[in-house]
């Protein structure tokens, strides 16, 4: 059985988004601790990298 038959495609990528926004957590560390807890691909995991890097920084 895959990862795929177990949530819709994407739903994983939606919690730890979920998650994250919750924990008001938005830096490299809190994503790999998102990609661990639902079990991101690498590919999902690397787009809330991306993502991350392109957000204008707070300073």
């Amino acid at each position: 059985m895959t990862r795929d038959t177990l949530l819709p495609h994407g739903e994983a990528l939606r919690r730890a988004i979920r998650w994250l926004s919750d924990e008001r957590r938005h830096d490299a560390q809190a994503i790999d601790e998102a990609a661990r807890r639902f079990d991101l691909t690498p590919a999902e995991e690397e787009f809330l990298l991306r993502w991350l890097r392109e957000q204008p920084r707070k300073d």
